[in-house]
């Protein structure tokens, strides 16, 4: 139930380890990559080995968790990233190399770590993205996920003033269910008609 490894046509996605951290490292440092992320870009190796023990070691301790690395079958070798989170929240969460963008990988991965939390009981998951990131949105969209309403925040630790826009896809018959908690713990709400 912790981060099994799956496999499609062209990845297998499975645990980061240590000796990723190069990997790690490279996926990490691009101001590009990380610009719409909830973290910094990492300067050196020792953010990196940090970033790792606390985001993904401690997550691999735990009975039930998803932190996956995306590689490609051919190479093995961490491009990108792909979370689901234990919280109640269910976040859903990505990132991959700027030279890896548009080759629909994100989309072949979220296909797979979708059926497989689906799989495991979980009832729903959420994702968010910043309005000035559509990209991420057309993820969520292509993955089956509904948007369902967007939320104001003064996003930390950046401490940026973000339009964050709420995708959720159900499982289990909770078709109706909608994850209220950003939207309570926000002024300013709104659908958009998008």
């Amino acid at each position: 139930m912790n981060t099994p490894i799956l496999e499609t046509e062209r990845l297998i996605l499975r645990k980061f380890t240590e000796a990723d951290m190069e990997a790690l490292f490279l996926i990490l440092k691009d101001e590009e990559v990380n610009r719409f992320l909830p973290w910094y870009p990492v300067k050196n190796m020792a953010e990196t080995k940090t970033f790792y023990k606390e985001r993904y070691a401690e997550k691999y301790k735990q009975p039930q968790a998803y932190a996956y690395a995306i590689c490609l079958k051919n190479e093995n070798f961490p491009i990108g990233y792909m979370n689901v989170e234990m919280e109640e929240h269910h976040d859903f969460g990505y990132g991959l190399r700027k030279e890896f963008w548009h080759q629909g990988i994100v989309t072949e991965a979220g296909k797979a770590v979708i059926e497989q939390v689906k799989k495991d009981g979980l009832p729903y998951i959420t994702a968010t993205h910043d309005k000035n990131n559509p990209r991420s949105g057309n993820v969520m969209k292509k993955l089956g996920m509904q948007y369902c309403y967007s939320y104001e925040e003064q996003w930390q630790p950046k401490d940026i003033f973000v339009i964050f826009r709420m995708y959720q896809l159900n499982f289990y018959g909770t078709a109706d269910f909608v994850y209220k908690k950003y939207w309570d713990h926000s002024e300013h709400h709104v659908i958009e008609e998008l």
